[in-house]
């Protein structure tokens, strides 16, 4: 079985001298120095009493300290437990009990931001309650310079990374737990997903049978799905500026992605850029999109702009990643929200009610606390095309109208597809006998025109069941979205035409 740090440690090896990693500011590892500061990072732990088996809360933004200091807690037998010190305090301390880990690294701004202070006081102006995390009853490792806050005593994570002669090299164990993530769960019960180094490495595998990595290939992104797998090929990964949004500023993007041959865009962003006018590099080959629907209408659009680009639509979650990845010509062939067959090991079935069930090497162990993972009930409702998946909606998402139930996925990619319509949602509203009104929220395309609505409503009854013909359209400029990754929100949608 495949083991992700071994891979990494080979990269390093057989690719010496090439570019690694090169952080916003330009600075940059070759894959030898990278490997190098991961032994060593690995070794000074261990001499600092890190035994085998300790759990690391990890709150270092994206960069080549945040990937040497991971991969060495995995090298010296740890787990990096990614937590967001800004889910709250209440939460977070939640996670944190759940996790019980022996050891902590963050920024030392974050530090700094959480305890009583000036830069906590701006950024509870700012809306942002910072746990203090410098009380945690752990060890303490620093990213940054040390300032006040900073727990006397905490280890940097550039001291960590000295060299040190005959670093030992460690032995394979897939079965080693390598990194937990916080996902969804309520307070009281948070949930954390359990990756170990082999269903890590079976992951970065499976993306590679579909994207094609290599020596002569760079990929810009945050995005530790696509960087690692770069590392693993020999190519050279390089990361924007912690927090870039490509949406608001598509030249910076452009600029990132100079000579870049890969990258990795949420739908929305990619909307953006197309909309900018902004162009991107001829050196783009691939550009790998995911963490929403990605949608028929939207690839057309990135087809014409960048017709030597390939778009790769990639399918998966936390708990099994990729599960299958569809090109922007099989999508538009199919007109539907098609996910692709599933990835090499990957096996999918439907459960009785549609719900789509996945499992494979890249699934993760489990939920922390929880028993063993065998399969994963994704939430999603499909079906089987032969031996490719369609998505046809959530199950959370479902609508219930007089007794029968609506799949919003079935229906929104066609009426996305009509000329004019640049996004169609299609969201459920309580009425006053608690049945459900559906509403259909169009946003317009540049060249839609008047009458929309009018056109929307004459078309529908030709490419949608009539179980699912919206009681009411309304044409909105934008459509509310939440997260990182720009989901539409549809409990915002909900709440807004409730209204």
């Amino acid at each position: 079985m495949a083991d992700l740090l071994v891979e990494v440690l080979r990269a390093g090896r057989e690719h010496g001298p090439r570019p690694a990693l090169t952080d916003a500011r330009g600075r940059t590892l070759t894959h030898a120095e990278l490997s190098a500061r991961v032994l060593s990072t690995a070794q000074r732990l261990r001499a600092k009493g890190f035994t085998p088996g300790t759990r690391m809360l990890f709150s270092v933004r994206p960069g080549p300290d945040a990937i040497v200091l991971a991969l060495g807690t995995v090298a010296a037998g740890g787990t990096v437990v990614f937590v967001d010190p800004g889910v709250g305090p209440t939460l977070f301390a939640r996670r944190t009990e759940l996790a019980a880990a022996g050891w902590a690294a963050a920024e030392s701004v974050l530090y700094a931001a959480s305890v009583p202070g000036p830069l906590r006081a701006l950024a509870r102006r700012r809306g942002v309650l910072l746990p203090n995390y410098a009380a945690l009853p752990v060890r303490h490792i620093r990213s940054g310079p040390w300032l006040p806050g900073v727990p006397l005593g905490a280890v940097s994570t550039k001291s960590l990374a000295k060299p040190v002669a005959d670093a030992p090299v460690p032995e394979p164990d897939p079965d080693q737990d390598a990194v937990i993530v916080f996902t969804s769960g309520t307070t009281s019960a948070p949930k954390a997903v359990v990756h170990t180094r082999g269903s890590l490495a079976a992951a970065l595998d499976a993306l590679a049978t579909r994207c094609a990595l290599g020596p002569d290939t760079r990929v810009h992104t945050d995005q530790m799905m696509l960087g690692l797998p770069a590392l693993v090929a020999g190519a050279h990964w390089s990361m924007p500026p912690h927090g870039f949004a490509p949406a608001a500023d598509p030249r910076a993007l452009a600029a990132g992605l100079d000579d870049a041959t890969h990258t990795f865009l949420v739908p929305t962003d990619l909307a953006a850029v197309l909309d900018s006018g902004v162009p991107l590099p001829g050196t783009l080959r691939q550009v790998l999109l995911g963490s929403a629907p990605v949608l028929p209408p939207l690839l057309k659009r990135a087809r014409r702009a960048l017709p030597d680009v390939e778009f790769l639509a990639v399918y998966g979650m936390t708990e099994i990643l990729p599960v299958a990845i569809a090109t922007a010509e099989e999508k538009i062939a199919h007109g539907g929200d098609l996910l692709g067959r599933p990835l090499p090991g990957v096996r999918a079935r439907l459960a009785d009610d549609g719900e789509l069930l996945v499992s494979g090497p890249n699934m993760c162990r489990g939920y922390l606390g929880e028993p063993p993972m065998t399969e994963h009930a994704t939430g999603d409702l499909a079906r089987l095309d032969g031996d490719r998946i369609v998505l046809t909606g959530r199950k959370k998402d479902m609508i219930l109208r007089g007794g029968t139930n609506v799949y919003p996925g079935l229906h929104e990619p066609v009426i996305a597809d009509l000329p004019g319509v640049a996004a169609a949602v299609l969201v459920g509203v309580p009425d006053e006998i608690g049945d459900e009104r559906i509403v259909l929220a169009l946003v317009p395309a540049p060249d839609a025109g008047p009458g929309l609505a009018d056109r929307v409503r004459a078309a529908l009854p030709g490419i949608v069941d009539a179980s699912a013909l919206p009681d009411e359209i309304t044409v909105l400029p934008e459509l509310p979205v939440a997260g990182r990754t720009r989901k539409v929100d549809r409990s915002a949608l909900r709440a807004r035409l409730a209204r």
